[in-house]
């Protein structure tokens, strides 16, 4: 895994000083599958929005890419750059200037072309602040992206309309990572209707995906009816697709096995895992993957007493990590550091922190509180996560830290860790980190940078170090994949900073364990599919249409 990940990154860095133009998105389609069938996926909490400029988290994700489309995507189940709205690109030698050509004949759920104008002020939205979308800072390298954060400029004067079907952007510096985080939050919206829905428009989405929402009735059902006005030839290949809502982990499973559902969108329930592997008929079903996942727990930096690094370093030596591992049937490994294994920057010779009890305790009488203190870990409120923070809670009570645990829905613990005076302390479990696109700096910038402290945003630490933002923009800045390994270290110095400074204590890093039903068709890797997270369901099909 970690060396096509490798190669991914180089060659988009390749593509920056080329100029090179991927493969037609429309040129994969299994001809395997068949055309027609309904599915139904279950979850236990409300879908949070389905605009893609607000939402961020494993649950939406994958409604949004269904829903809305952006310059570029991945090939289906990988890792792999192609156009999607976009039909071709071409890059200018110094990697400062990206040109895309658009494809014609897009239309909106609502009948209208989609041209360039609607690109523009896509990015437009989510980089004004107003909007609060936690994806801003991704566009922090287009020119005038200072100007518009800051309320100076409505839009942003490094993109350029040319013609209905092309679109220019310069950057401030060169950037290895724009062809990646272009399809983050660009998903391209029509302003007619941003501005019919205002901050509903989350409620009634209108895009250029594969499906179009048919019904949402909230805390019961989402609704997804297949697009007949699908640009890309072949897909969809369901006609329907309903999430229900409100399902309990273990009665999905129970339902599944009973053949009236086809994915539990909140996976297996940790204590069903072991007898699910067990079974030869369940674990069939059972598709697993790698993820690039980091499950950790968030200390609000600004807040007393977490701003005091030496009590954040007494956090990390607190937490036995081991024993949370054992918690979730051994699923993950321990992590020491932000990123995880399989990706470029990953320091193997970084030991990070001890579980050391007496050391722990020994920094927070350093840091003047020799009892301890009382604080608050906020959690999502399903299995496996409360029992997590429960074990979170007895490994501070051991070093004197007598955490209240707040187990809420997750729409809840995301609107506590972006409220700057929301949350002391988060398990990040169920909303964890998993990246956007394989490259080092997506664990940095909206999670741990100063462009993601934000209200609304995920960086429920709140830490900002602008020295790392400078170093991170540097390192961002090596495009030549010759210097592949020279950025990859640059980005390990950050983390180890980072890990200094301790404002988060990473726990471990989760494989994916997806169960599907025996009439769900398609590539057991759409199914873990790193970025249609958790299932892509554009790709998938069912087996028993007639």
């Amino acid at each position: 895994m970690r060396k096509y990940l490798i190669s991914t990154v180089a060659a988009s860095a390749l593509a920056l000083v080329l100029g090179m133009t991927s493969v037609r998105a429309e040129d994969a389609v299994d001809p395997n599958a068949k055309q027609g069938g309904a599915i139904t996926i279950t979850y236990k909490d409300d879908v949070a929005t389905l605009d893609p400029a607000i939402g961020y988290d494993w649950q939406n994700w994958s409604m949004i890419k269904s829903l809305f489309d952006g310059l570029m995507d991945y090939e289906p189940g990988t890792t792999n750059l192609r156009p999607d709205l976009a039909e071709s690109y071409e890059i200018a030698p110094d990697g400062k200037t990206f040109t895309f050509k658009l494809r014609h004949g897009v239309k909106f759920h609502n009948g209208r072309e989609m041209t360039a104008d609607d690109v523009k002020y896509s990015l437009d939205r989510v980089t004004n602040p107003k909007t609060q979308s936690p994806g801003a800072g991704f566009f922090g390298s287009i020119k005038g992206y200072d100007d518009v954060a800051a309320g100076k400029a409505e839009s942003l004067a490094g993109i350029t309309v040319v013609d209905p079907y092309t679109i220019k952007f310069e950057l401030t510096r060169p950037d290895a990572t724009f062809l990646h985080v272009a399809i983050n939050f660009s998903h391209v919206v029509p302003k007619e209707e941003v501005e019919k829905y205002g901050a509903d428009f989350g409620k009634h989405p209108v895009g250029t995906g594969a499906f179009k929402l048919a019904e949402w009735t909230l805390g019961q059902r989402v609704v997804f009816e297949r697009n007949p006005d699908y640009w890309h030839k072949g897909l969809p290949h369901l006609d329907k697709i309903t999430f229900e809502i409100g399902q309990e982990p273990i009665v999905a499973l129970l339902r599944l096995q009973k053949g009236e559902i086809d994915v539990p969108g909140d996976g297996i329930p940790p204590a069903k895992f072991q007898e699910v592997m067990a079974d030869p008929e369940q674990k069939a079903r059972v598709v697993e993957g790698g993820q690039l996942h980091t499950g950790y727990i968030t200390m609000n930096t600004t807040m007393a007493p977490f701003d005091n690094v030496k009590v954040r370093q007494a956090v990390n030596m607190a937490i036995n990590k081991d024993r949370i591992v054992q918690l979730i049937n051994n699923r993950a490994v321990p992590a020491n550091q932000p990123l995880p294994p399989s990706m470029p920057g990953y320091d193997k010779a970084f030991k990070g922190y001890p579980y050391d009890v007496a050391k722990a305790k020994a920094l927070l009488a350093e840091a003047g509180h020799p009892d301890g203190f009382d604080t608050q870990l906020f959690a999502m409120n399903t299995d496996p996560n409360p029992r997590i923070a429960q074990a979170i809670q007895q490994d501070l009570a051991a070093v004197g830290i007598k955490a209240g645990i707040q187990s809420l829905a997750q729409a809840n613990v995301i609107a506590a860790g972006g409220d700057k005076a929301g949350a002391p302390m988060i398990w990040s479990g169920g909303m964890a980190w998993i990246a956007d696109f394989p490259d080092p700096s997506n664990f940095y910038g909206p999670i741990l940078g100063c462009a993601g402290a934000v209200p609304g945003g995920w960086n429920w630490s709140w830490y900002c170090n602008k020295e790392l933002d400078a170093k991170a923009a540097e390192a961002d800045s090596i495009v030549d994949p010759a210097k592949a390994g020279d950025r990859a270290k640059m980005w390990s110095e950050i983390y180890g900073k980072i890990m200094e400074d301790a404002p988060w204590a990473p726990v471990f890093n989760e494989q994916r364990f997806t169960m599907k039903s025996t009439r769900m068709g398609g590539a057991d890797n759409l199914y873990v599919d790193p970025v249609h997270i958790p299932i892509n369901y554009d790709n998938v099909y069912v087996t028993d249409v007639q």
